[in-house]
């Protein structure tokens, strides 16, 4: 199985039972029991937090937080290297800073990218997307 990197997008359609959401709750079931999760960088872990807070309220991101870290998905930490990626993609790409770390990592790991963002659309030759 290929490792596989979540943007927000694809977690947060996750959260609010979103159309797509099935595809990444067949993604984390098949994780279950392994020893590979489903990854995210950190900077889209962040606008997940926002939008949580802005869409159901500061109070639920603690709730939605834990039900989150149960799960198979790894944070992974923005390092200089990472970094130095996303910036190479942001110069090249109309993308936003964060969906350039989830499309960094995704190169960096060699994994799948599970999204619906269409800003992905730039990059599809360049990485394997699996659209939500």
């Amino acid at each position: 199985m290929r490792s596989s990197v979540l943007d927000s997008y694809a977690v947060l359609v996750f959260l609010f039972r979103q159309p797509g959401h099935e595809k990444v709750l067949e993604l984390l079931e098949r994780t279950v029991g392994t020893e590979r999760a489903s990854l995210i960088a950190a900077p889209n872990w962040a606008e997940i937090r926002y939008m949580v807070e802005r869409k159901a309220g500061a109070e639920q991101w603690p709730v939605v937080r834990a039900k989150l870290r149960a799960l198979p998905i790894e944070v992974v930490p923005a390092d200089e290297l990472l970094a130095e990626q996303a910036g190479a993609l942001k110069v090249h790409h109309k993308m936003s800073l964060a969906d350039c770390f989830a499309a960094a990592l995704a190169q960096q790991r060699r994994a799948d990218l599970y999204t619906g963002d269409p800003e992905f659309h730039a990059i599809e030759k360049e990485i394997k997307i699996v659209w939500l």
